[in-house]
């Protein structure tokens, strides 16, 4: 994750080797870490099963917002390999941890670049394309995540910061 974070935070991007390490790493972990049940077949199988549930609530959490370009392609991917290694249970938690501290860190951003009154204009705007069943970035070219037209945030490393969290969450068990 602080390699997904670093390379979005400098190139804007987030590697596909990257994301295929962590898919990998993920089912890896979820094999071995599988509880033993009646033998080897239904602890691969548990863990296979888990990693890929995992993936795909990762994919399917974030693909509307890509369809939306309210997010890259690598972001999906990314939530995606998180979820091989969490699990779906976990990767949801992920996901809110995501949402709710990359808005504050964002929230934190505007006030300081002065852009509150614009952005929540911007708001205003989504929720009105929404609403009617348009695409915001129809709209504006601003709510357009390939563009580098409006403020733009590294939200691999938001979901870096939604992982990190969720695992001191984990080590104080709170969850």
């Amino acid at each position: 994750m602080a390699i997904a974070a670093i390379y979005d935070i400098r190139y804007r991007r987030i590697p596909n080797w990257l994301v295929l390490s962590g898919i990998f790493a993920g089912f890896l972990w979820n094999v071995f870490s599988a509880p033993g049940g009646a033998g080897l077949g239904s602890q691969v199988g548990s863990g296979l099963g888990r990693a890929a549930i995992g993936l795909g609530l990762g994919f399917i959490l974030y693909f509307p917002l890509y369809i939306l370009r309210a997010r890259g392609a690598g972001d999906v991917k990314l939530l995606a390999a998180v979820g091989a290694v969490v699990g779906a249970g976990n990767c949801f938690w992920v996901f809110l941890l995501t949402a709710v501290l990359g808005g504050l860190i964002a929230l934190i951003l505007l006030l300081f670049r002065g852009r509150v009154r614009h952005t929540f204009f911007n708001v205003g705007m989504i929720i009105r394309d929404m609403i009617s069943f348009r695409a915001p970035y129809k709209s504006n070219e601003e709510l357009d995540v390939t563009t580098t037209k409006g403020m733009r945030l590294p939200h691999g490393a938001m979901i870096a910061v939604g992982a990190f969290a969720f695992v001191g969450i984990l080590q104080y068990k709170l969850f």
